[in-house]
C-alpha cells in the first residue's frame, strides 16, 4: 500500500509549519474536530473527521480540539479523548494523552475535558484568533474566549483586544495544490477505482438491479484498502441518468438503455471521482453512439487544453464548443455555431460545469478565482473533468429517439510540469473500448 511510503507524522508538520508561516507572530489558531453524530437510538453515523483539521494534524478521532501557537515553545497542543479502558471495549481504540505525542506530533496533550480551563492561558495575550470550526460546534463560546484575558486583567495590567479571523483561505488555499505524498494516495484511490468500475463493467447486463453494482463496485474498492466510497455511489439507468445526484440505485437494469456509473473510492481521506456511461447490453445503437461520441470528443478537448498557466475556465469552454457543434452537426440543435455560443442554447442539455477540484473532498476547497481573475493551473493541481449531455423522457424539445438518456464521462486530470496525465485513463471510455471490454 502507499501509505507504508509515507511519513505521515512529518508531513502533517510541515504543514503546520507552512500554515503558521503565514500568520502574524502574535496568532493562535484554533482547529476544531468533528463529533460522532447519532444515526439512530444509540448507533452513530461511520465518523469522518473535519479536511482541514485531518490535513493539518493527521488526527481522525472524534472530539478533538488542536490549538497552534507560531513562536511558541510548544507550538502544536492536542486536545483529545483521554483513555479509558471501558469505553474503549465498547466503542474502540483511543489514542490518549502519549499518544497524541508520540504518534501524531503533538507538544503536548490535554484532555479533550479541559479544553475550557486551558484554553484562557492559550490564548494569553495573542491577538489574532484564526478559527477553523465548520459546523459551529462554539459559535456560543468563542466570543467570551476572546474576550477572557482582556475582562479578567486587573485594571493596570495589558488588555488584548483579539481579532477573530477565519482560517480557511489559509488551510483551503493551501490544499488546492498537491504534495507528492498526496498523490500517492490519490492515485492509489484513482487506480482501485478504475479497476472497480472496470469490475462493474464486466457484470453489467439486462435484469442486474442497480445497487448490486454498486455492491460490486465497493467490494471491489475494499480490496485495494479502501474504507469507504468518496460520495454516494450513482448507478442510474435509463432515464434516471437525466438526474445529476441520482443515489436510489434501486432499479433493474432493462435491455437497450444505457448505464451511467458515477463513483470513486476513497483512500486515506483522498477520494477518486471516475464517471462512464455505457449500454447495458454492451452494444452501443446509433443514438446512443451519436451521443456519447460528441461527449468524449468535448472532454478529450478540454483535456488537451490543460497545462500549467492555462486559466480554469478555458477547459469549460473547450468543453462547451464541442458539445455545441456536435448537437448543431446532429440537428438538435438549429442556430449557427455563433448564436449558440452566445445564447448558451447548449445549455438546455448540458445542465452543469465540466469539473471541479478533486482531493480529500470529492468537490474539493479552494477557490476558482483570484483577484477577479479565474485562476491559472499549476503543477500538482488535481481535479475532474466531467461534460455530459441529458435528454430526460419527458424533453420535448428533441425527437423521441434521443428520449431518456443521460451521458456523462469523467476524467480524473493531474497538471503536470509540462501538460497533464489522465489519472483513471485506464478505465474503458472509447466506444470501441467499451464494446470490445463487455463482450469479453
Amino acid at each position: 500500500m502507499p501509505s507504508n511510503e509515507i511519513d505521515f507524522q512529518a508531513r502533517h508538520q510541515q504543514r503546520r509549519q507552512a500554515l503558521l508561516a503565514q500568520l502574524e507572530p502574535d496568532s493562535v489558531v484554533i482547529l476544531v474536530g468533528n463529533t460522532e453524530k447519532v444515526r439512530n437510538k444509540n448507533i452513530t453515523y461511520n465518523f469522518r473527521q473535519d479536511h482541514d483539521f485531518y490535513y493539518l494534524t493527521g488526527f481522525s478521532e472524534p472530539d478533538a480540539v488542536a490549538i497552534l501557537r507560531p513562536g511558541s515553545e510548544q507550538p502544536y497542543i492536542l486536545f483529545n479523548q483521554a483513555k479509558d479502558a471501558a469505553a474503549e471495549i465498547n466503542f474502540g481504540h483511543r489514542s490518549g494523552q502519549d499518544a497524541a505525542i508520540t504518534e501524531f506530533g503533538a507538544s503536548t496533550s490535554f484532555s479533550i475535558n479541559e479544553l475550557e480551563q486551558r484554553l484562557p492561558e492559550l490564548l494569553g495575550q495573542r491577538q489574532h484568533v484564526y478559527l477553523s470550526d465548520e459546523l459551529g460546534r462554539f459559535d456560543d463560546r468563542i466570543s467570551s474566549w476572546l474576550k477572557a484575558q482582556r475582562l479578567g486583567a486587573k485594571f493596570d495590567e495589558k488588555k488584548v483586544f483579539k481579532s477573530l479571523h477565519s482560517l480557511l483561505p489559509f488551510s483551503q488555499s493551501m490544499r488546492i495544490v498537491k504534495d507528492d505524498d498526496e498523490l500517492k494516495l490519490i492515485r492509489h484511490a484513482v487506480d482501485a477505482s478504475v479497476d472497480a468500475h472496470k469490475e462493474v463493467m464486466a457484470t453489467c447486463k439486462p435484469g442486474v438491479n442497480e445497487q448490486a453494482l454498486a455492491g460490486n463496485f465497493f467490494g471491489r474498492i475494499s480490496q485495494y484498502g479502501c474504507q469507504d466510497v468518496g460520495y454516494p455511489s450513482i448507478l442510474a439507468s435509463g432515464n434516471n441518468a437525466c438526474c445529476l445526484h441520482y443515489t436510489e440505485n434501486n432499479d433493474t437494469l432493462l435491455d437497450g438503455q444505457m448505464l451511467l456509473i458515477d463513483a470513486g473510492g476513497d483512500y486515506r481521506y483522498y477520494t477518486a471521482d471516475i464517471t462512464r456511461s455505457y449500454p447495458v447490453n454492451g452494444k452501443f445503437s446509433p443514438e446512443q453512439k451519436a451521443i456519447y461520441e460528441i461527449v468524449l470528443a468535448a472532454l478529450d478537448n478540454a483535456i488537451a487544453n490543460v497545462k500549467p498557466g492555462a486559466a480554469w475556465n478555458s477547459l469549460h469552454q473547450a468543453a462547451m464548443e464541442t458539445l455545441a457543434q456536435g448537437l448543431i452537426d446532429l440537428g438538435i440543435l438549429t442556430a449557427s455555431f455563433e448564436e449558440v455560443m452566445e445564447k448558451e442554447l447548449y445549455k438546455a442539455y448540458s445542465v452543469h460545469k465540466t469539473g471541479h477540484w478533486l482531493g480529500m473532498d470529492v468537490h474539493d476547497v479552494g477557490s476558482y478565482h483570484i483577484d477577479g481573475e479565474w485562476k491559472k493551473l499549476e503543477q500538482n493541481m488535481v481535479f475532474t473533468i466531467e461534460p455530459g449531455l441529458y435528454f430526460p423522457s419527458n424533453c420535448q424539445s428533441v425527437e423521441p429517439r434521443w428520449r431518456g438518456m443521460g451521458i456523462r464521462i469523467e476524467d480524473d486530470i493531474l497538471v503536470t510540469s509540462t501538460g497533464h496525465q489522465n489519472l483513471s485513463a485506464g478505465a474503458p471510455r472509447t466506444v470501441a473500448e467499451i464494446e470490445s471490454f463487455m463482450a469479453g
